[in-house]
């Protein structure tokens, strides 16, 4: 374990795909979505174990969701929870914790990961990151890890590597020759059949100086906010100076910002059981199921005539579900849901209208 080693946690999101078992009060990272005792931040956080110091853990959240982040995580530095006047993507949430690090620790090495993914081998994890780090850490590379694709997927970013370049430092790292957005199911299958493909996993890898330097270049406008912000870091002026000048941010991804512009990227290709858990139907591809496809997560469910279903409850006494084929069934707080998971794309906009 290094102590120049620093986990930067992404924990502002609002889960609205998830809607109603995540709600704006209580979004999908906090919540135990796996039914194993702790939520998806809790098991960010475990997986981690090894990395680096305790100390050395950054999460990223807003205002309102920072007493659950410290409720969660007890031992996680009061000063070490950022906290977003407003949401601005990802490119100026990972600014602002780059230049809070360099202040401090100007050499620090930096992971960059969201808080709401599922990883199965978690010590195969361990070793691609560690394996990462070391790498970052004496160049000026960024570095992204990539998915072996085991579907033809449509809501993920691809990375196409360069695999006749690896890197002469790890071999098990290549160049990137572009990022793509998500396709369309065509495309997704082309990608597939293809061995250079890989998921966008949206963890990154870098030196602290390396990301602010590529803020200085590609995004001066967010470099400037948080260069002026450099006097105020680690003061009892922080906050307020924060919330005046965050706003100020263009909202962009980090992708946008930063990956498809810088010139020295890199890409490990990994395979560690990774799941971004962005949808019920990815939640339902890894939690156990019955004989007949089933998944229950919170209240106990019976069923009848009734295949390839996920039903998540927590309000009420029990469920029956009768003659019903790939359907979710969710229920919190009064909302219940009824939708074919082939329409899961729509629930976003009914949970936007609560």
């Amino acid at each position: 374990m290094s102590s120049l080693n620093h986990v930067v946690i992404m924990a502002g999101g609002v889960g609205s795909r998830f809607w109603p078992m995540s709600t704006a009060d209580c979004p999908k990272q906090f919540i135990d979505v796996l039914g194993c005792g702790k939520s998806l931040l809790q098991l960010t956080v475990d997986r981690f174990s090894g990395i680096c110091p305790v100390e050395n853990i950054w999460v990223l959240t807003s205002e309102k969701y920072a007493p659950m982040v410290k409720e969660q995580l007890p031992m996680i530095l009061e000063e070490n929870i950022l906290k977003e006047p407003c949401r601005r993507n990802t490119a100026p949430c990972i600014a602002y914790a780059a230049w809070k690090i360099k202040k401090r620790f100007p050499n620090a090495n930096m992971v960059v990961t969201p808080s709401d993914h599922f990883v199965a081998d978690v010590t195969e994890f361990r070793r691609v990151i560690k394996s990462s780090l070391a790498f970052v850490a004496d160049s000026d590379a960024i570095l992204t890890l990539g998915i072996k694709p085991t579907r033809p997927e449509t809501g993920f970013g691809y990375i196409e590597a360069v695999l006749g370049s690896s890197s002469l430092v790890n071999k098990e790292v290549f160049r990137v020759d572009s990022f793509k957005e998500k396709p369309a199911l065509e495309i997704a299958k082309a990608y597939v059949a293809k061995n250079n493909f890989y998921w966008n996993s949206g963890i990154f890898i870098w030196n602290v100086s390396t990301i602010v330097n590529a803020f200085r270049i590609y995004q001066s406008p967010i470099a400037s906010v948080f260069e002026s912000l450099m006097p105020y870091y680690y003061t009892a002026e922080e906050q307020e100076k924060v919330n005046e000048l965050f706003p100020d941010c263009r909202s962009i991804s980090v992708d946008y910002a930063i990956m498809e512009r810088a010139e020295e990227i890199f890409v490990f290709p990994a395979n560690f059981g990774w799941s971004d858990l962005g949808t019920w139907l990815s939640l339902y591809s890894n939690v156990p199921k019955d004989v007949n496809g089933n998944a229950v997560l919170g209240v106990e469910a019976k069923f009848a005539d009734s295949h390839n279903c996920i039903v998540n409850t927590r309000g009420v006494k029990s469920v029956v579900v009768v003659g019903m084929n790939d359907c979710i069934i969710s229920e919190n707080e009064g909302n219940l849901l009824v939708c074919r998971m082939s329409d899961e794309d729509r629930i976003k906009e009914f949970s936007e209208e609560r």
